[in-house]
């Protein structure tokens, strides 16, 4: 059955506009308007690939209240529809800014009880992000600062253009990072410089993001999306269980105590590939010198 889930980008400024869209489609390769500079305004979608986009360029992407009850509507759409998605891609509507974090005009009005309240649903919005089991890659342009950066840590791969800018500038409202950056960032580029990024709140550029590795690919400002769709597609032709597989071997494994817990964790993770159908079929196409087609079963 031909699955397509479109969200499509409304003008901007609309009451009835939504704050993060989402696009799927499991059949058939499709092209989605977009702010990217690739393709004329429009970034090729290949099949079982969801675009999940931030959708508030008005406001710099700010995590609202109802920003974030949408997101949270949108990953348990992904999550029922699983089987069909092979990559999530995370992107901005905006070519100017990924995320500037927390609305904080909105969390000024808030009492104690609430500001404290909406932290954890954007804590809990993250994990469920960074607990997907399939791939996630973060294409980042412009400012990814606070819970910005937070959820892009949340990704499995980033990429980002070339004036993207990062940081978590929590300790300068006199708060520190609560959305995961005080535990994602130092487990990514270490205790010491992930100490001096948040104490200080200071910015870097894509340059030093990489050197960090912060981000894994730099790329030409304006076509984060498009090389981060290429990366999904390459994650997508292989066999979509042994890739969930190793994502759960990788993210359980790190946390283990020893090595020795490492690998029984890798170990339990690839049994549950051995009576697979993609397994065979993987072996098949080999022995055939043929394209393997994996159906995740």
């Amino acid at each position: 059955m031909h699955n397509s889930t479109t969200t499509p980008i409304t003008k901007s400024g609309s009451d009835e506009e939504k704050q993060v869209l989402f696009h799927l489609d499991t059949k058939e390769q499709q092209t989605l308007p977009t702010n990217n500079k690739a393709a004329d305004g429009e970034v090729i979608i290949p099949p079982n690939i969801g675009i999940l986009t931030l959708n508030r360029p008005n406001a710099a992407n700010a995590f609202s209240q109802r920003m974030v009850s949408e997101l949270r509507a949108v990953l348990d759409q992904i999550r029922f529809q699983e089987n069909d998605v092979r990559c999530v891609v995370l992107t901005s509507s905006s070519s100017k800014v990924f995320s500037a974090g927390a609305d904080l005009k909105e969390r000024s009005s808030m009492t104690q009880d609430e500001a404290g309240d909406f932290v954890s649903q954007l804590r809990g919005t993250f994990d469920d992000i960074a607990n997907l089991p399939m791939p996630v890659v973060a294409a980042i342009e412009g400012v990814a600062v606070g819970g910005g950066l937070e959820m892009a840590l949340a990704a499995d791969i980033r990429v980002a253009g070339s004036l993207a800018r990062f940081g978590l500038p929590e300790t300068s409202l006199a708060i520190i990072p609560g959305a995961g950056g005080t535990q994602r960032l130092p487990r990514l580029i270490g205790t010491a410089r992930a100490k001096e990024l948040i104490f200080t709140g200071r910015r870097i550029d894509a340059d030093t993001a990489l050197q960090y590795g912060l981000i894994q690919h730099k790329v030409k400002a304006g076509i984060s999306l498009p090389i981060a769709l290429s990366i999904a597609q390459e994650i997508a032709k292989n066999g979509p269980l042994a890739i969930r597989a190793a994502k759960q071997a990788i993210d359980v494994g790190m946390e283990a105590s020893d090595l020795s817990e490492g690998m029984s964790i890798e170990r339990e993770c690839y049994s549950t590939i051995i009576p697979t159908n993609d397994r065979l079929e993987g072996l098949n196409a080999f022995r055939e010198g043929r394209t393997a087609v994996y159906t995740g079963k």
